[in-house]
């Protein structure tokens, strides 16, 4: 006899439905966790980021303190990781006068005089649940009383931890439910154009760039069951780029063995081909100069990591021509590479490649020319004008 089909009630329906939403943990981008984090803060309400090893927890915190949303602002970082409840709490002193044991608070928090010379100070408590647990007992303290000890925190003073959650497998301890309960908790997930954005702004190596917006996936490929030393994060492509500088004395065994004891081997020899490639391609000056004007090679990758370059050197000559003053020589010779610019992606590049191009140059690094002064755009914008401002 078949068996009969289990009729929920809208409520129980709903109460499965309820399971299923909560199983799957609801993550935010960077740019998002900015906004989030700095509402948060202006009603003092302490955060705890969450997220895997290398995804940008702390660089977020410190980009927030520079942004000026909180007005002047002092981020004091702690890595909980490596403190004793002392470190925290204090150390306890005898009063001889009054025969009890007093507190001297530790002089990595805040005092009322540091607190007075800004809007507001940012405590940033990294690493906490991979603190030993009686260093979470101190930190619950100052979270859920505003004080420890004869410790208290000035009224501007705002609060954020964060840490790698359990299955990240690294040294975690499980937080107590009434500690987890003080935050606002945002789980980060790594996305590529908040990265790109970054990249740009940081100036990222463009062969980093190149490669990594031919293949996004790269960017992050974290697995806390390999056993690769290795592995790609944003923080290993930031690693990457700085020993990139000045590499030209290495071999290209050695430079492979550098950039695969930043982001694994099988990375960085796709990596190191996508380089090879982009080193037949003309160098960026000689393209604004309008000394190249085409190329035979189709190769994505390749004209990938030449758009990134080509933007790169274009600001250059802009800052150089805003420094001169605008009716210089170096303005006139910007205005003229601009033009060079696009005739030279039109002529070359395929729509996709234009398109993300004239964002980093227009959108990222604020390259508005005068049009009058571009040639060709005209059909540059009729071309292209509505994507590129549609992003």
């Amino acid at each position: 006899m078949p068996k009969k089909k289990q009729i929920l009630s809208p409520l129980e329906e709903g109460s499965e439905n309820m399971k299923t939403a909560i199983s799957e943990s609801r993550t935010v981008k960077i740019s998002e966790a900015t906004t989030l984090i700095t509402r948060a803060f202006k009603k003092k309400r302490p955060v705890f980021l969450w997220g895997p090893p290398g995804i940008g927890k702390s660089e977020l915190v410190k980009e927030i303190g520079d942004s000026g949303a909180l007005g002047k602002t002092h981020v004091i970082d702690m890595r909980l990781a490596l403190f004793e409840p002392t470190d925290l709490r204090g150390y306890p002193v005898p009063n001889v006068e009054t025969g009890v044991m007093q507190w001297l608070p530790p002089a990595d928090l805040p005092s009322k005089e540091l607190a007075k010379k800004y809007d507001t100070v940012i405590v940033f408590l990294d690493e906490m649940n991979s603190a030993a647990p009686s260093v979470q007992a101190a930190g619950y303290q100052l979270i859920l009383n505003r004080r420890i000890g004869q410790y208290e925190l000035p009224d501007n003073v705002v609060m954020i931890a964060a840490g790698n959650r359990e299955t990240d497998k690294g040294v975690t301890y499980r937080m107590p439910k009434p500690l987890e309960n003080r935050f606002v908790h945002f789980e980060l997930r790594v996305d590529f154009q908040d990265w790109l954005n970054w990249a740009v702004m940081h100036e990222v190596n463009p062969d980093v760039v190149g490669y990594l917006s031919f293949a996004k996936g790269d960017l992050y490929n974290f697995d806390p069951q390999s056993s690769s030393r290795g592995f790609a994060t944003p923080r290993a492509w930031t690693f990457t780029s700085e020993l990139l500088e000045g590499e030209e004395d290495l071999s290209d065994s050695l430079q492979t063995d550098m950039v695969a004891g930043c982001v694994g081997e099988g990375i960085a020899v796709k990596f190191m081909a996508h380089r090879k490639i982009a080193g037949d391609l003309p160098v960026p000056e000689d393209v604004l100069d309008a000394k190249v004007k085409k190329i035979d090679t189709t190769e994505v990758s390749a004209m990938y990591a030449l758009a990134t370059s080509l933007c790169y050197e274009l600001r250059d000559r802009f800052i150089t021509g805003e420094k001169a003053g605008a009716d210089s020589k170096q303005m006139e010779k910007y205005h003229k590479s601009f033009s060079n610019f696009i005739s030279f992606m039109m002529d070359n590049m395929e729509t996709e490649m234009v398109v993300m191009a004239s964002r980093i140059a227009m959108q990222q690094y604020k390259l508005v020319p005068k049009q009058k002064k571009i040639e060709r755009f005209e059909e540059y914008f009729n071309r292209y004008g509505r994507l590129v401002l549609d992003a």
